[in-house]
């Protein structure tokens, strides 16, 4: 697709006093910038306002509106359909951003809409605190918080989004807005679930919790041939477990990181992924007999720092790579879905793909009433993400291919899905993704705060 033209009379609100950087088809800088994260995705954007504050932000959004030009938000670029860019249009890069304050005293964070997971991180464990967040810390936390939020500290923490204190947006109108508890309280239930559907957050303020530094956390590997006895094991383990507890359990080849001996490097395995948030020691006790199932082949499960772990899966997700995915919410893990995940697992083929599913149930998460937030999924016990994985364009259509096989397989046993792991997939899975009834809330208030739907590249609430 060729690359729509804008006028320089078209970019006066950008040029005129903005702070940030406006690229354009040919500039330097630009076609570092198009590109996101996952490399499946080829974009061609008419502008990239890389926005250095909220008045680039209301700028941008203004020529959007004046031009008809398509609006795509992004913030750490990690939205697997690519929905953080576009053709045509106007990208408003919110990845300058980067400012993050912490009050200690307060145990409150305010971080800007450009934060990564990992900057994020660093800055709140300096007090030994963090904000429960994902796993990839390329990630940004805009997308994430904005959809749910899981990962290691899920269990004991909650979701990302119920750290949530306020939030700074940018209305379709171009009006900045502060949303909390206490102001435009109908708002604030939806950004926390509805994702970026009414309006450009800016800014984001967290309540802390108390982690680390330490925490017993890692992996432990055991052959694919043993599969259904750690799975059947690893149910019994996790019914009721302390929410201390944080596991994700997966399949894929033995990764080639130095960690891993040669011998062991590409062969099928199957992992639990340990991180015990609360005292280490606990935590060795809790874990040792998952340890003494089966004969695992690699157990690197071990006190380390929380940001350390926290890089576990960078390794896994590299920026560039061919991406596809497709997920659900499911309940225990029947012994129909151990066999299923059984067999599957010996199928994969890429040395880089995969599929995971977090232990969520039972926890932080479930004590929050359904009704508080837009989120939905707060009951299931396991989310899975399965991850078509390649090197190259040549490779993937075969990803593609298997994740459609274990996402057939599976999709029965689903009882909900995460937004934050959808791809493309029509406003039919949205709906389901919420359920009629939150849908139909969302839809009432995309209709009040964005009824042109500009904020459209996303998991859309279409206005009623």
């Amino acid at each position: 697709m060729g690359t729509a033209t804008v006028t320089p009379a078209d970019l006066s609100g950008l040029t005129n006093g903005f702070r940030g950087e406006v690229l354009l088809p040919g500039d330097p800088g630009y076609e570092q910038h198009r590109h996101v994260w996952n490399g499946a995705i080829d974009r061609r954007p008419a502008v990239i306002a890389r926005c250095a504050g909220v008045a680039d932000v209301i700028a941008a959004l203004h020529v959007a509106r004046d031009t008809g030009l398509t609006v795509a938000v992004r913030g750490g670029g990690h939205s697997f359909p690519g929905l953080s860019t576009c053709d045509d249009g106007i990208v408003v890069d919110l990845s300058p951003m980067r400012g993050t304050r912490v009050d200690p005293a307060a145990r409150t964070v305010r971080a800007q809409a450009g934060v990564l997971l990992g900057e994020l991180d660093r800055e709140t464990q300096a007090f030994g605190t963090a904000v429960p967040s994902g796993i990839v810390t390329h990630t940004g936390i805009a997308g994430l918080t904005l959809g749910g939020g899981i990962g290691w500290l899920t269990r004991r923490h909650g979701l990302t989004l119920d750290q949530l204190l306020s939030v700074d947006l940018v209305t379709a109108g171009g009006e900045l807005v502060h949303a909390s508890e206490d102001e435009n309280r109908d708002l604030f239930w939806g950004v926390r679930g509805g994702g970026g559907n009414f309006g450009v957050v800016t800014e984001f303020e967290y309540r802390l919790s108390d982690v680390g530094p330490t925490v017993l956390a890692g992996p432990i590997f055991w052959p694919v041939e043993q599969t259904a006895e750690v799975l059947r094991f690893y149910r019994g383990w996790i019914a009721g477990a302390p929410e201390d507890l944080g596991t994700i359990a997966g399949h894929r080849r033995a990764p080639t990181l130095p960690v891993v001996p040669p011998e062991m490097q590409g062969r099928h395995v199957t992992v639990v992924f340990v991180c015990w948030a609360g005292d280490p020691d606990d935590g060795e006790r809790y874990v040792a007999p998952l340890r003494r199932v089966g004969t695992p082949l690699l157990d690197l499960c071990r006190p380390k720092p929380f940001v350390i772990h926290q890089a576990t899966f960078d390794p896994s997700f590299e920026r560039g790579w061919h991406y596809y995915f497709r997920s659900c919410d499911i309940g225990p893990l029947t012994d129909e879905i151990i066999d299923l995940f059984a067999d599957h697992a010996a199928r994969i083929r890429s040395p880089i793909s995969s599929f995971n599913y977090f232990h969520v149930g039972d926890g932080a998460p479930s004590r929050v009433d359904d009704d508080a937030t837009a989120f939905s999924g707060r009951h299931a016990t396991h989310t899975v993400n399965i991850n078509g994985n390649a090197l190259t364009a040549e490779e993937h259509a075969a990803e593609r291919e298997w994740v459609h096989e274990l996402w057939d397989a599976l999709e029965p046993h689903g009882v909900g899905a995460y937004t934050n792991f959808l791809m493309t997939e029509g406003e039919g899975r949205v709906r389901r993704a919420y359920g009629e009834e939150k849908y139909g809330r969302l839809q009432r208030l995309k209709t009040l705060w964005d009824p042109k739907n500009l904020f459209h590249l996303n998991q859309n609430i279409v206005p009623a």
